[in-house]
């Protein structure tokens, strides 16, 4: 027995149609009309959208950061994504100092294994690197994991060299890797923040200041040259400025194998919030931090042409007693925004219905760009015969408000507090299955599989 969405409107990366879909057991089996088969569950979805289930390539769930860890855990995190239409989550496993590659990994399935809600895989972040590391990436890779993050920020913890970024940029083009980095000048936001400090500005106002937006712009440039001496795809991660994807735009013009994602955060909000001070503005402290009131119309313009390829949302939450461990010192205030819930609403009302960007391109960039670059497509972020039956039913008409009182996402602040939205997620398919009716879950019970992911296509 089938199940057959009747009389929505298909939306995909190349276009949307009147259609209905077919799907049997795990897959989507037919879109088109006249599906229904004897015993099929017909579902009425007149004024419906149906969109692939959403992939966020960029999460952090329960990572640990000094004495504490994210606020939201594998459980708790997944399940906002599925409620949010997002059915596919890749978070970045990380092998810290002095761990092995593999135990990085083995400390990430641990923490998931048999706790999410939509399906995962991983990325795998480096700290540092040598030559039993090199080696150990080609078992990395043959078991399923084929994207890799190095840091140019966080001196002193997550912060690698020039030298290193170009070793493993080389290593992993060698294997097919795709090769994603954070690109902060990290040197120089330690000397920046050292001497904010010294003067008296401690609070959370403070660390916008010690990373402003030429030290992105230069991370990015630096890394695009080491990428391309390297030979190695790169992927730059929450692109935050506009000087930073010029640059971004240029080298692809030039022929180079490179990708940009930005987030939801950089798109809405702009640095006044931390400029609040105090609790207030420690809550929306996050790397790179929020840009000038001007910045975010020009990163849609990006995203509406295509330079931005993916948007993710950098999901790292911290509850408001944790930001607080920083006030008098904002450079021990946790990094990390909320943001996995909303990211499909957010982006198609403020997106879609504001007209900064087609239907066709927020599909691209939340559901099908992603799949397609970290190995999951067709497989992930496509509504057709043979990709899983990962579907969201959204109500582009529902009207309704981001309270923090009422989301899912185990955390006590959300950026977008109060914020009218138009479009919400009503049900959610993941492999076939309805995991989501009314905008809640309908099942407390885990369903998500680890995904093992393909080289990167070239």
């Amino acid at each position: 027995m089938g199940t057959v969405l009747a009389g929505a409107t298909i939306c995909g990366s190349s276009g949307s149609f009147r259609a209905d879909l077919r799907m049997d057991g795990e897959t989507i089996d037919a879109v088109g009309f006249g599906l229904a088969r004897p015993g099929d569950d017909v579902v009425d979805l007149e004024g419906r959208l149906l969109f692939p289930g959403g992939v966020d390539v960029h999460t952090h769930f329960d990572l640990p950061l000094a004495a504490m860890s994210s606020a939201d855990d594998f459980a708790s995190g997944t399940a906002a994504a599925l409620v949010g239409g997002t059915t596919t989550v890749v978070d970045y496993a990380t092998a810290f100092r002095g761990e092995s590659p593999s135990r990085g990994i083995e400390a990430w399935h641990e923490r998931a294994r048999g706790r999410a809600f939509c399906d995962y895989g991983f990325h795998l972040a480096l700290t540092e690197w040598s030559e039993a590391v090199s080696a150990e990436l080609a078992d990395v890779v043959s078991g399923g994991i084929s994207s890799f993050k190095l840091y140019m920020a966080y001196k002193g913890s997550l912060q690698v060299d020039d030298g290193t970024l170009y070793r493993a940029a080389r290593r992993i083009g060698e294997l097919g890797g795709l090769l994603c980095v954070h690109c902060e000048n990290g040197d120089l936001v330690a000397e920046r923040a050292a001497d904010l400090v010294a003067s008296g500005l401690t609070g959370p106002e403070g660390h916008g200041r010690s990373r402003p937006p030429l030290v992105e712009i230069e991370a990015v440039r630096r890394m695009i040259a080491i990428a391309e001496l390297a030979g190695c795809p790169l992927y730059v991660v929450h692109v935050s400025t506009a000087g930073a994807m010029e640059a971004i735009v240029a080298a692809r013009r030039a022929g180079q194998s490179l990708f940009a994602e930005t987030c939801p955060q950089y798109l809405l909000l702009d640095e006044s919030r931390c400029e609040r001070g105090g609790l207030e503005g420690a809550a929306f402290v996050l790397s790179p931090p929020l840009r000038p009131v001007g910045n975010g119309p020009l990163l849609w313009g990006h995203l509406a042409r295509g330079d931005i390829d993916v948007v993710a949302t950098d999901h790292c939450s911290f509850t408001l007693a944790q930001k607080a461990v920083g006030l008098d010192d904002f450079r021990l205030i946790p990094n990390g925004l909320p943001g996995v819930e909303h990211r499909l609403s957010l982006l198609y009302s403020e997106g879609v219905v504001r007209g900064r960007l087609s239907a066709e391109r927020f599909v691209e960039s939340c559901c099908t760009a992603p799949a397609r670059l970290f190995g999951l497509y067709p497989r992930k972020g496509l509504l057709a015969p043979g990709s899983d039956g990962d579907v969201v039913v959204f109500d582009p008409r529902k009207e309704w408000t981001i309270r923090a009182s009422t989301q899912r996402q185990k955390v006590d602040s959300t950026p977008y507090e109060g914020l009218g939205v138009k479009g919400r997620v009503e049900s959610v398919y993941l492999r076939g299955r309805q995991v989501v009716g009314g905008g809640s879950l309908l099942d407390g019970t885990p369903q998500g599989l680890y995904l093992r992911r393909r080289l990167f296509p070239k």
